[in-house]
């Protein structure tokens, strides 16, 4: 079958070494002899079935024997086949072999042939990002030679979708029927067949010409933020890449890049690109120039990180994302326990790089932020990378790597701020009451701020417990306001900011201020979900369904963006509409107590009585085992018109400082004017 772009053989090649196709018990499907390659090509030629309207060819040399493997004599036919659209090298221990048929014959082949053609090996994708055509699968992790040597011709990092199963001592393929709790890399194979088919369905869109326009042209209010020209002074740090030999240093290297944008973003007048969009292009072979247009900066910092006993190697190269040109490079070789004056001697240079001027209070606060003691750092770290799950599991863990990080440093200043974060998140992710995480949040950043009065993460932390449980918002705005003065570059400062601004009914500030996060953070779907919640609350709606559905080009499966595009529906008085957000919300969440709260609301309102009730029966015997808010049942209540309960419920929520009460407090639909309700709230301070 003809490619779907004529002038090509195949709109796919898979190219692997033979070696990795054997039989090997325990891999695929268990006791039938199936090969690892020839079972993720039936994976994926089914994923791609439900991706792609247009069939899609393949090309997989299914032949037992390699085809001519080793014997170096290429025919016209093989190189028709090379007549390809995407190139898939499986990456594994033995691929790359200059030596053999695969590396000479296939990958370089396709390499030059490529170059060649009418497309050549980088093109731009339809959402402005620029991708290369050869999308490797990486099913080992590689020596740091064999890396090089992909990257040596691949012209730039290696950026793989990694099928790889890793546990201590273990470095093999994933297979489908692995678990990905025992997982280290937390991977799960239907879920990279799903990202190998997305990938190829975003290079063929953009070989084919499909037009869709760009997530900052589909904001309509875009020119409107207080600065959309580039910034001269202005950065985004991406992830390192791990090339320890072991592979088991990814906490290590994403904790060391964050240590490198928080110094940077206390700088004064310097642009620091937020965490999340940042780590949006790890593992993705994306150009320079792009990168730096997409986040508007005009520098771009990259590195990596080679760990082997205790020596370690950090390389890092600045680059001017106008043209591609190196500014400046550097390789540090230190010990282990030299890793702190490392992080400070990389930001003191990049800054000197940039003829910024690092004045003494900055660089107290860059240095004076860590433990000194090792392993409560890399505890610490570990904390950091389990929370960001959101999830129940991810919370204890990291509860779990903040304490003992204290049990080794007990003056370990950040880990406080750590616990104080986990119990806030708790209150709306976990299963802790707030009357019971907030004041343990307070406890823990208080004693944070004992021991270093210079985090601003530990005021923001301040002024969110003030916010969301005292309901004092001038105490709240003078503890943000300080934050900021320590870190003018933390978009979640910024946004909770915001929040705080819409529950004092300032709109024009509070949409202000998450737009700001937004130019520090572009690529973060929770950001953009912020922003649009910014304008719902100011009345314009139109504008928070636009910036919902970009939020969603970010993250389709994002369930937060899903549950307020839900809410902006139901205050359009869009039922149905707002019945499907809601739903995909409770599926995406796993069930998350608000977004099933929400579809209950739609439920009753679309005149679904029956398949209500059941969910709401459902939903009364979970409360009985763990945290739900009291305002969701308020709200369930009030739309049944059951005043009394209605009632019950409300004051049980203002008894407990409900968190979500405030997100309902400023609607009409819940506290009409002039209503009984709204007259309680009056009463709670509200």
């Amino acid at each position: 079958m003809a490619s779907i772009i004529p002038g090509f053989e195949y709109d796919i090649f898979i190219s692997y070494r033979q070696k990795d196709n054997l039989p090997t018990p325990g891999y695929g499907r268990q006791g039938n002899g199936e090969r690892w390659v020839s079972e993720f090509v039936e994976s994926l030629k089914t994923e791609i079935e439900s991706t792609f309207k247009e069939e899609i060819s393949v090309y997989f040399d299914i032949n037992p024997h390699d085809g001519l493997l080793e014997t170096h004599d290429v025919d016209a036919s093989l190189r028709e086949k090379l007549k390809c659209l995407v190139f898939i090298p499986i990456i594994s221990r033995t691929y790359c072999d200059p030596g053999s048929f695969a590396w000479s014959h296939e990958f370089k082949a396709f390499i030059s042939q490529a170059s060649q053609d009418n497309f050549g090996l980088k093109i731009k994708l339809p959402d402005g990002n620029v991708a290369g055509r050869i999308l490797p699968v990486r099913i080992h992790d590689i020596d740091a030679d064999d890396n090089t040597l992909l990257e040596t011709e691949l012209g730039g990092f290696l950026r793989a979708v990694d099928f790889i199963y890793r546990e201590p001592g273990v470095n093999r393929p994933l297979s489908p029927v692995d678990d990905v709790n025992n997982n280290l890399n937390k991977t799960k194979y239907r879920n990279q067949i799903n990202k190998v088919a997305n990938a190829i369905k975003e290079i063929i869109s953009g070989l084919k010409g499909d037009q869709v326009k760009p997530v900052a042209e589909r904001r309509e209010f875009r020119s409107s933020a207080p600065d959309t020209k580039i910034q001269e002074k202005s950065i985004a740090v991406l992830p390192f890449l791990d090339l320890s030999p072991g592979k088991d240093q990814d906490y290590f290297c994403d904790g060391i890049t964050e240590e490198i944008i928080n110094a940077l973003a206390h700088i004064e007048n310097f642009k620091v690109i937020a965490r999340t969009s940042a780590f949006a292009f790890r593992n993705k072979q994306v150009d320079i120039r792009e990168i730096g247009g997409m986040l508007n900066v005009k520098t771009v910092l990259e590195g990596s990180i080679r760990k082997a006993g205790n020596r370690l190697r950090i390389t890092v190269q600045l680059i001017n994302a106008d043209d591609g040109s190196h500014i400046w490079s550097e390789r540090y070789d230190r010990e282990m326990e030299d890793v702190f004056a490392i992080q400070d001697e990389i930001s003191v240079a990049i800054a000197d790089k940039l003829k910024i001027k690092l004045l003494g209070e900055t660089k107290a606060i860059i240095s004076g932020r860590r433990s000194e003691n090792l392993e409560a750092y890399n505890l610490y770290l570990k904390g950091t990378y389990s929370y960001q799950s959101l999830t129940v599991d991810g919370l204890m863990k990291a509860k779990e790597f903040f304490e003992q990080a204290l049990h080794k440093d007990p003056g370990y200043a950040l880990a406080f701020v750590g616990l104080g974060y986990i119990y806030w998140l708790s209150s709306m992710w976990g299963n802790v009451p707030p009357d019971r995480a907030y004041p343990k949040a307070e406890e823990y950043v208080k004693k944070a701020l004992e021991i270093d009065s210079t985090l601003a993460e530990a005021y923001s932390v301040l002024a969110t417990i003030n916010t969301f449980y005292h309901w004092d918002w001038s105490e709240a705005e003078k503890y943000f306001r300080y934050a900021l003065r320590i870190n003018p570059n933390s978009s979640m400062i910024h946004t909770n900011y915001s929040v705080m601004l819409v529950f004092a009914r300032r709109y024009e500030e509070a949409i202000s201020e998450s737009m700001r996060a937004q130019e520090l953070d572009p690529l973060s779907a929770y950001i953009n979900t912020r922003v649009g919640m910014a304008f719902f609350y100011s009345g314009n709606y139109e504008k928070a369904i636009a910036e919902y559905q970009a939020a969603l080009t970010i993250n389709a499966g994002y369930f937060f963006t899903h549950l307020n595009l839900g809410n902006t529906y139901l205050a359009k008085n869009m039922l149905r509409e707002a019945a499907i957000e809601y739903r995909k919300a409770v599926d995406l969440s796993n069930g998350t107590p608000v977004a099933v709260a929400c579809l209950l609301v739609a439920s009753y309102q679309t005149g679904e009585d029956e398949k209500a009730n059941k969910i709401f029966d459902e939903f009364k015997a979970r409360s009985e085992s763990e945290y739900i808010p009291a305002s969701f049942f308020y709200m369930v209540y009030r739309v049944l018109g059951n005043e009394y309960q209605a009632i019950e419920w409300l004051k049980k929520a203002f008894a407990e400082r409900d968190t979500f009460l405030l997100w309902i407090k400023d609607l009409p639909r819940w506290f009409p004017e002039n209503s009984h309700y709204s007259a309680l709230l009056k009463i709670a301070g509200l």
